[in-house]
C-alpha cells in the first residue's frame, strides 16, 4: 500500500533568513520531504518538541532585538493586489 499524501491546500510566501533558509535545506537533506511538508511537521508538531516556556522566551528575545512587525487582519489583501 503506497504512503499516504498530505493535502497542502494553504499557499502563502515565506521569507526566509539565509541561517533559517540553510536549517530548512539541511532538514531537507537528511528527511528529503521538502520545503513545504518540513514547514507543516514543525509548525503542526511544534508542541510535541518544543518546551512552551523555552518558545515564550525565544519569541520574547527575538522581539527584543527585532521588534515585532506592524499587525495586519490575516487574509487582507496586499496593496495592488487584485482579490481573486
Amino acid at each position: 500500500m503506497p504512503a499516504k499524501r498530505l493535502p497542502l491546500p494553504k499557499r502563502f510566501n515565506a521569507a526566509l533568513t539565509e541561517d533559517a533558509y540553510a536549517q530548512l535545506r539541511t532538514l531537507n537533506d537528511r528527511w528529503a520531504l521538502g520545503n513545504n511538508y518540513l514547514l507543516v511537521v514543525l509548525l503542526e508538531r511544534l508542541g510535541n518538541y518544543a518546551d512552551a516556556e523555552q518558545l515564550d522566551r525565544v519569541f520574547r528575545e527575538f522581539i527584543d532585538e527585532y521588534g515585532a512587525p506592524s499587525q495586519k487582519p490575516m487574509g487582507a489583501a496586499r496593496s495592488g493586489s487584485k482579490e481573486r
